[in-house]
Parts: structure tokens; sequence; C-alpha cells
């Protein structure tokens, strides 16, 4: 499956999660849900990936890591923020150079609708 349409069931999966549980909780909660219905809709998924820093051929980890990773694919970043700012794109856009993946969802649960909470990061 590609990455667009990995990207329609996951934020059809995100809406879900948002309509069951509104907003007002913390990242963690909204991460466990969407974890779980992304893997009720089939999809293989990572929780807290760690992503290591590469820097003159030495490995370091240094505790980053994705909150979730669909397919090997697409990054997740959940915020609950009022609203998104350059820190939160250079985050999504840090993961997908470091893991060399394509695509970015970043994904903000402090939003009446959670459309107007969605941004698509390219790699």
């Amino acid at each position: 499956m590609i990455e667009n349409e990995l990207s329609k069931k996951i934020i059809g999966c995100a809406i879900e999660v948002h309509k069951q549980l509104g907003t007002g909780l913390l990242e963690s909660a909204y991460q466990e849900c969407l974890y779980y219905e992304l893997k009720l809709a089939g999809l293989q998924v990572q929780k807290e990936k760690p992503m290591p820093i590469v820097y003159k051929e030495v490995k370091l980890d240094h505790g980053y890591r994705i909150d979730l990773l669909v397919e090997e694919k697409v990054v997740i970043e959940i915020k609950t923020v009022e609203v998104f700012n350059d820190v939160h794109t250079a985050q999504v856009l840090t993961y997908l150079r470091l893991g060399k993946y394509k695509l970015g969802l970043l994904f903000n649960f402090q939003t009446t609708i959670l459309k107007s909470g969605i941004k698509r990061v390219i790699n």
C-alpha cells in the first residue's frame, strides 16, 4: 500500500478516535487509542519507535521516539496544543529525514474538528 492510501486510512482512524474521545485528554491517551484503532484496521503499527541519530558513522541513541510508525512508511506525531508551530513541523521532518520516510502526519487532537488539526509533512 502506498503512502497516500495509507494516509487516508490513518486519517479515518484518527477521526474516529477524535469522535469518540473529543478534546481535553493527554497526548498519550490519544496515542494509545489511535494505536488500537490502526491495529483494528489491520495495519502494522509500531508505538514509540526509537529514532537514533547517525553522526559521522556512529549510531547514537539520543532518546528520540516516533509516536507511531505505520507500515514502516508513515510517521505519526500526536499533539494536544492550541495551534501547531514550526517546531512541531520540524520535529516530524527530522524523523522523516533520519528514518528515510516520505510521509508524516501531524495530528492536533485539541481541535473542535480534527480535520482542522491535521498537517501532512512530506520529505
